[in-house]
């Protein structure tokens, strides 16, 4: 297995790199995915956050959330839309000072694991994947869900060849035949669909506990520096996820543009996405509570798994919700 190995290469290189001391921002550059629509495209397309914050803001797209937390940490990126919660985790486990900032996007049918169509292999006899090649990006949220739903089953991971992938990478090894499995998210996921089965629907994951969503997160130096930027940044966020409920029909096509799909694609992806509101994240549901508590229980399952040497006492110091509650009254 080479799951453990990919991820104690992800914290060496982490832990290599401090994190750059952030004074007050002139322009600043935002990660975010491909191949992922969301909402806030539209707004990023258009020239919005520029015109609320006041300065350029810079857009890079990356592979996976892992990749983020590198860049946050050189201080090339100040603030990661769309991360996952596991490579949040990993980074804020191995001391890396990242904060939560809003709950961008909640999507159990958007991220899972696929099995090659000719294996036969289905929830009913998952323990045949034993011996099986799968690719997974390392670290990710997509990791956690192969690692959650492999333990569901009671599939012994230690026989199984793990490869670590970017989905796109994976997608395309998994279409040529090349992995028996494979686990991503987005535009990936659905060429992975085209040629293989998943093992649970979103609900079913949601059924035995496993939740996937993405955070924005940001390092908390730049938090703590720009709360106000951070604050008008969050509001275009929520607006732009308002303004998809009422007006998605003139904001799909510049979000498909944007995220270099097609728009039914993009339409397709959107269906399986939830954004959730300011007010409800403030709530225990979310922020509150249950993020936190969500935060240890992810990064104790990783400690378990041998994937990190330890967890955080306490993730509650990794949620900060000053900034989303300052947006809250814009």
């Amino acid at each position: 297995m080479r799951s453990a190995s990919g991820l104690s290469a992800v914290l060496a290189g982490i832990a290599m790199v401090a994190t750059a001391s952030v004074a007050k921002a002139e322009e600043i550059t935002v990660a975010y995915f491909l191949e992922w629509p969301m909402p806030f495209q539209y707004a990023k397309a258009k020239g919005l956050y520029d015109e609320a914050l006041g300065m350029k803001v810079n857009w890079k797209s990356f592979d996976a959330g892992t990749a983020m937390s590198a860049a946050m940490a050189s201080g090339d990126i100040q603030i990661s839309v769309s991360q996952g919660v596991p490579p949040f985790v990993v980074a804020t486990s191995a001391g890396q000072d990242l904060q939560v900032a809003d709950i961008a996007v909640v999507y159990n049918d958007n991220d899972n694991c696929v099995v090659k169509t000719e294996l036969e292999i289905t929830k009913d006899n998952a323990k045949e994947l034993e011996g099986k090649k799968v690719g997974v990006p390392i670290g990710t949220a997509a990791h956690y869900g192969f690692l959650r739903q492999m333990e569901h089953f009671g599939v012994d991971v230690s026989t199984m060849e793990v490869v670590d992938m970017a989905p796109p990478d994976g997608a395309a090894a998994f279409a040529q035949g090349s992995l028996d499995m494979f686990c991503g998210w987005g535009g990936s996921l659905r060429r992975a669909k085209e040629h293989g089965n998943v093992l649970l629907t979103g609900a079913e994951k949601d059924e035995i506990g496993i939740s996937v969503y993405d955070v924005t997160s940001v390092p908390a130096s730049f938090a703590a520096e720009n709360s106000e930027v951070l604050a008008k940044f969050l509001k275009v966020t929520a607006d732009m996820n308002a303004k998809w409920l009422t007006d998605s029909a003139e904001m799909l096509p510049v979000i498909a543009k944007d995220a270099g799909m097609s728009e039914e694609d993009a339409a397709d992806t959107l269906k399986g996405f939830q954004f959730p509101t300011i007010e409800a994240q403030l709530s225990d549901k979310w922020l509150g509570k249950a993020t936190p508590d969500f935060l240890k229980a992810v990064g104790d399952f990783f400690k378990e798994q041998g994937n990190i040497p330890e967890s955080r006492d306490t993730y509650e110091g990794a949620v900060n919700t000053g900034p989303l509650q300052a947006a809250s009254q814009m």
